[in-house]
């Protein structure tokens, strides 16, 4: 639980065998940034109230080359190669992400693995790997509660098993949601074999963050400059996930899932009048149960915030209303290397004109808090 007392404690160690990189980190780990001085703690107020913030998107990476190893084809669902090694936040040196957190104003992080979720893996590999990961997030959690939730992973490409694995994850290791890819080994997220991982979902009332691994066989579709791969291709795959999620009647069939799509819910949420206009003039288009693609971005779906200027986000909150959308910020930021992590943070939120304070509350942790159980 956070606790506002904890937040002056010099907090530091964690888990062994983890390291805290970002969605395409490849080589620096982040450096702190001075905001007001030296180790000086940033305290979020809105209308002079101290308030709670939480980051929804950070990541960590999970040493697992030892089980890797031991199988074969056990890569991303995307495809992606697994990112190379490089000196970032390892768990010995947490107190520098704290440092980092307190000068950002950041209270709690969400951490979940660097998505490449070795969904080729077999079910014994994909057991242990897993395992590994969820325990290692637990780990840090547990070191630090006021600080750090949990989201979780599962083998997906074994639907029976990840229900089991998110079932215990979420009893004994006190995971408050899972991350996913947006398609497993090439299939979408609302294929019928994926219903049990839904069902669970669904049971145990904690949130999905969608966040891809990489686009679908972007090596000839993203050619050249641009990093396309990612500034195309993430947003892009969360659009596909989310649309077939509406339009193949899984959000139907689970009214109860809680889903949070990465990098500002791809581009469905800013272009919904389209998905709108076809549900209603289209046979082909029609959700199961008739209503419009963006009424379920007013009960299940939710965006982080990273869309990266003050306008965009004023429009995300337009479209889809300040109650589901969660400050992301894709934590940490690289040196030397494209990273489309948002460096502004609270900034980004407390810099969109028009937005009430309940808004703002709202989207710097208040959203989050409910979603994640955070006590505040």
């Amino acid at each position: 639980m956070w606790n506002r007392r904890a937040f002056l404690k010099d907090l530091a160690g964690a888990a062994a065998e983890v390291f805290f990189v970002g969605c395409a980190l490849r080589s620096a780990a982040a450096k702190p940034q001075n905001l007001g001085g030296s180790g000086s703690r940033r305290r979020v107020t809105v209308g002079g109230r101290r308030i709670l913030t939480v980051d929804i998107h950070s990541h960590c990476s999970i040493a697992i080359d030892d089980l890797l190893k031991q199988g074969a084809s056990a890569n991303s669902s995307s495809g992606s190669p697994s990112p190379p090694k490089s000196p970032l936040l390892s768990s010995t040196n947490v107190d520098v992400r704290l440092q980092q957190m307190d000068e950002h104003g950041i209270d709690v992080q969400a951490i979940s693995i660097n998505p490449n979720y070795n969904y080729g893996a077999d079910r014994e590999l994909a057991g242990r790997i897993v395992q590994r990961q969820n325990e290692k997030i637990a780990e840090i959690c547990t070191a630090h509660p006021d600080r750090f939730v949990g989201l979780g992973t599962v083998a997906l490409q074994h639907p029976d098993l990840a229900a089991e694995q998110m079932d215990h994850a979420v009893k004994k290791l006190n995971m408050r949601g899972f991350e996913v890819d947006s398609s497993v080994n090439g299939e979408p997220l609302s294929a019928p074999k994926l219903d049990p991982f839904w069902a669970k979902a669904e049971e145990l009332g904690i949130l999905i963050l969608i966040h891809p691994g990489g686009a679908v066989g972007a090596a000839p579709r993203f050619p050249g400059n641009g990093f396309l791969d990612n500034v195309i291709g993430h947003p892009l795959e969360t659009t596909l996930a989310l649309s077939h999620l509406i339009f193949e009647g899984t959000l139907d069939r689970y009214p109860g899932v809680k889903i949070c799509g990465a990098h500002g819910g791809g581009f469905l949420a800013s272009y919904l009048g389209r998905s709108n206009h076809c549900a209603e003039f289209s046979e082909a288009c029609k959700p199961v149960r008739k209503k419009p693609p963006s009424e379920y971005f007013k009960q299940q779906l939710y965006c982080d915030s990273i869309v990266f200027t003050a306008e965009g986000l004023r429009h995300l909150v337009a479209e889809v209303g300040a109650s589901h959308v969660l400050l992301g910020t894709d934590f940490p930021y690289d040196v030397g290397f494209p990273h489309m992590g948002d460096s502004r943070e609270v900034d980004s939120v407390l810099g969109v004109p028009g937005l009430s304070e309940a808004e703002q509350i709202a989207i710097l942790g208040g959203n989050a808090a409910k979603l994640l159980r955070i006590a505040s």
